[in-house]
């Protein structure tokens, strides 16, 4: 057995032990935290050492890996503690990271694959936070713990599933030494998805449905080499969210994004490339990418659960929130094809002075990517329409301004600050962010004068 796989294990079996918090109260798992943290210092060689020792933990003499791993668990453990955090949150979270880097430790013994690796890690990393979940309710509840756990268990799989998917893509583009950062992110999701519980609506059969038909997308857009293993994660995770806490019409609207802006990019890809306009890696996007354009949506998406939660402040209307959402896409869809298509056309004029500029400059547009991008707003435009009755003729021509305005947004951004202050995946946020609030300004300002 390699080192890799036996130290995974030995830290899978570390994990176990955080079911003493549901058994033996906080206080006892401090207490083996302390044993443990404290053995790391003493430990600086032998068999022990090597067993627990990461690369890195070989030039400082010390189990830091272990040491940060275990701190990183009692933060954890203090918010479960001192806040609105669940014991089995907390507890999922743990035996996510532990169990689901042992199976792909493990898996590794036989393949290289990445999307396999990663399948593997999903998969088992799932089915230990479910397990931890139901765990700690039977250790916490004792004989009422069937008839809650009938209750939660939709609430269970997504978390577990969440969890796992944002897992994977931090191990994805973090470093293997990284898994403290990663047990704390998938916490703190986990915290948040869970104070959404009320606004779930799906059973759960209709989340492991809603899984499918995520990860089968997911894994297309990396079949056909538009999305690379971390924005093929990435897509799953915001679709997954996107199902469960806002529903299929939405999933739709933000796949539609997905979909055509991805084969976008293949679009006379040769001729970007000999352009130097091309997306890096074949046209395929990464999370950042994946990111920089849904980021947006997917706070939308949130918003409208806590409000259909009544969870915010003064309780807006969840209507709102989807205008915000379908501005936000229909900006990215705007941009992007204005972007993938206009570039192979005649020379680009700056949009700030209307001067010629070379192809691939920032904020450069052209009238054929201009036309493009209007098409890309109506898209949206008329899905919404056809899927969300609250939209209307009015509300569809308000998600084409705001894809129109988001386009241009990003090209006034390009030209000014792309470069100097921003990124190409900060342009993309703020103008997306530009569109969702354009687009649920203009419904409250119609709303009102009507």
């Amino acid at each position: 057995m390699t080192a890799p796989v036996r130290r995974a294990g030995a830290f899978a079996l570390l994990c176990t032990l955080v079911l003493a918090v549901p058994l033996g109260g906080p206080w006892v798992g401090a207490a083996i935290a302390a044993v443990v943290i404290g053995g790391a210092f003493a430990v600086t060689d032998g068999p022990l050492f090597d067993l627990l020792a990461y690369p890195g933990d070989y030039e400082d003499g010390r189990l830091y890996g272990l040491i940060t791993f275990v701190l990183a668990a009692v933060t954890l453990g203090l918010i479960a503690v001192t806040a609105s955090m669940s014991t089995a949150v907390f507890v999922g979270a743990v035996l996510l990271v532990g169990y689901g880097n042992a199976a792909e430790q493990l898996a590794r013994r036989r393949t290289d694959h990445d999307v396999a690796l990663v399948a593997v890690f999903c998969l088992v990393a799932t089915v230990a936070a479910v397990a931890g979940q139901v765990s700690t309710q039977s250790l916490t509840d004792g004989a009422g713990s069937l008839e809650s756990m009938g209750s939660t268990v939709p609430t269970t799989i997504f978390l577990g599933a969440s969890g796992a998917l944002l897992a994977a893509l931090l191990r994805d583009v973090l470093l293997a030494r990284d898994d403290p950062i990663v047990m704390l992110s998938v916490g703190l999701l986990s915290w948040l998805l869970a104070e959404l519980e009320p606004a779930l609506t799906l059973d759960g059969v209709e989340i492991v449905a809603a899984l499918g038909i995520t990860v089968a997308l997911g894994y297309a857009s990396y079949a056909l080499e538009t999305a690379s293993i971390a924005g093929m994660l990435t897509g799953i995770l915001l679709g997954l969210l996107t199902i469960v806490l806002g529903g299929y019409g939405w999933f739709v609207v933000l796949i539609s994004f997905f979909a055509i802006g991805g084969l976008s990019s293949k679009y006379r890809y040769e001729e970007k490339e000999e352009l130097g306009v091309a997306e890096d890696n074949d046209g395929a996007r990464g999370s950042g990418n994946v990111l920089g354009n849904a980021a947006v949506a997917i706070a939308a998406v949130l918003g409208y659960a806590a409000s259909s939660a009544t969870l915010l402040p003064g309780n807006p209307e969840p209507s709102l929130f989807l205008f915000a959402f379908a501005g936000s896409v229909s900006t990215a869809m705007s941009d992007t094809l204005s972007s993938e298509i206009g570039s192979v056309f005649d020379t680009p004029r700056l949009i700030t002075t209307l001067e010629p500029v070379e192809p691939g400059t920032d904020g450069g547009v052209t009238w054929q990517g201009e036309v493009a991008g209007i098409a890309g707003a109506a898209v949206v435009a008329g899905i919404s329409y056809v899927l969300f009755p609250e939209v209307g003729v009015v509300g569809a021509a308000i998600i084409v301004a705001a894809g129109i305005v988001g386009m241009t947004v990003d090209s006034l951004l390009g030209a000014t600050l792309e470069g100097h202050l921003l990124g190409n995946q900060g342009v993309n946020f703020l103008a997306t962010l530009s569109g969702a609030l354009i687009c649920a300004l203009l419904v409250l300002s119609f709303a009102v004068l009507s």
